[in-house]
């Protein structure tokens, strides 16, 4: 990861979290982790999917999905339960950077839900 990316995700994960306990979510809580991964290219995917399994990560079944421009991408979640705590979700996004790079596909990002 390049320290520009590293920058990038660092601000994206701060935010976040700032932003999901500024208004109200429970940092006591375990919160699902949505990693989110695509590429154009199926087989490239499938394999990441199955490299992030045999990782031992929770993955989701691969989906197409349509993009703005109209192309055709697929796309599949890894999912952890972690505390709203930005430095444990900055490393873990590090290594699902990592895994996306090796596998040659997109890291999209992370998402979760508010907790009460």
């Amino acid at each position: 990861m390049t320290n520009e990316e590293l920058e990038y995700w660092t601000e994206y994960t701060e935010s976040l979290v700032n932003e999901l306990l500024e208004d109200g979510s429970n940092e006591e809580a375990h919160h699902t982790i949505e990693h989110h991964f695509s590429s154009p290219d199926f087989n490239l995917l499938e394999k990441a999917a199955i490299a992030a399994f045999k990782m031992g990560l929770e993955v989701e079944e691969p989906e197409e999905a349509e993009l703005e421009t109209g192309e055709k991408v697929f796309a599949f979640d890894i999912i952890t339960e972690q505390y709203l705590e930005a430095e444990l979700i900055l490393d873990e996004t590090q290594k699902m950077v990592a895994l996306a790079q090796q596998c040659k596909v997109d890291y999209d990002g992370w998402g979760t839900y508010f907790e009460e």
